[in-house]
């Protein structure tokens, strides 16, 4: 999941979850898999190209059903600046609160990135969570987030990990609007252009549960400008326990620059 670094340094390399994809030989940059981990790598996409991720998920628990498609396009201006817009293009869903059907919320992000060398990277986004989706699929507040990231190759392994805080629009009577959140995302290589991706994520909220889940998925990359998903995620916490299941792709869309 690592990017053109030090403006060459991975010019001519693509990774997905850490892992090599082949080289077409065109010479055009590769692309920045964000997808398919709840944590973002330091690094940013290639400057001047325009990156779509588009998936599809299916969550479930004992109570609800939830299907949607999240989509993220991605454009750095540099190797240091970018931004982001992400959301999901459609949601279904239906529980004991009802059925509902429509877009998602939008969330825009700032990105900055420090590339230390070709193997580290620090970086930060500034999201703004917009209530693009009615009341039932989203909240009807608007949400801010800061997040941190540290982003580090280990041998053949490469790590993500995430550290952010969320100022809520609308919090439950009794809990905090502040909400903490960490993940470290670790991804390698299994054998030519597969690779695999684990995760650990949580959250924490004064006067509400603790979130706790565990990600695994596999990728597949046929080049280093195309890469497909696809995984499952556990929430043991909050209660009640959910499954996801999600597929994904990602592809450049363009070269503007």
């Amino acid at each position: 999941m690592t990017a053109r670094l030090a403006g060459m340094a991975l010019a001519s390399l693509a990774f997905s979850g850490g892992v090599r994809a082949a080289d077409d030989g065109d010479g055009a940059p590769p692309i920045t898999p964000y997808r398919p981990s709840v944590s973002s790598p330091a690094q940013l996409p290639a400057p001047g190209q325009l990156e779509l991720e588009l998936g599809g998920q299916r969550r479930s628990d004992s109570q609800s059903l939830r299907n949607s498609a999240p989509y993220l396009l991605k454009l750095a201006f540099d190797d240091q600046w970018g931004v982001l817009v992400g959301g999901e293009a459609y949601v279904s869903q239906h529980g004991d609160i009802g059925r509902s059907q429509g877009v998602g919320d939008t969330v825009l992000t700032l990105k900055r990135a420090w590339v230390v060398d070709a193997a580290t990277a620090f970086g930060m986004e500034f999201d703004v969570k917009l209530p693009t989706a009615n009341d039932v699929i989203g909240s009807g507040k608007t949400d801010y987030t800061i997040n941190t990231i540290f982003s580090r190759d280990l041998g053949p392994v490469h790590m993500d990990a995430n550290l952010n805080a969320t100022q809520l629009g609308q919090a439950d009577p009794g809990s905090s609007r502040t909400q903490i959140g960490a993940s470290t995302a670790f991804s390698t290589s299994l054998s030519g252009p597969w690779g695999l991706t684990g995760e650990v994520s949580g959250t924490h909220r004064n006067g509400a549960d603790n979130g706790v889940q565990l990600l695994a998925a596999l990728t597949f990359s046929p080049t280093r400008r195309l890469t497909f998903d696809v995984g499952v995620a556990r929430a043991f916490r909050p209660r009640p326990a959910a499954t996801s299941l999600f597929t994904g792709v990602v592809l450049p869309l363009a070269r503007l620059w």
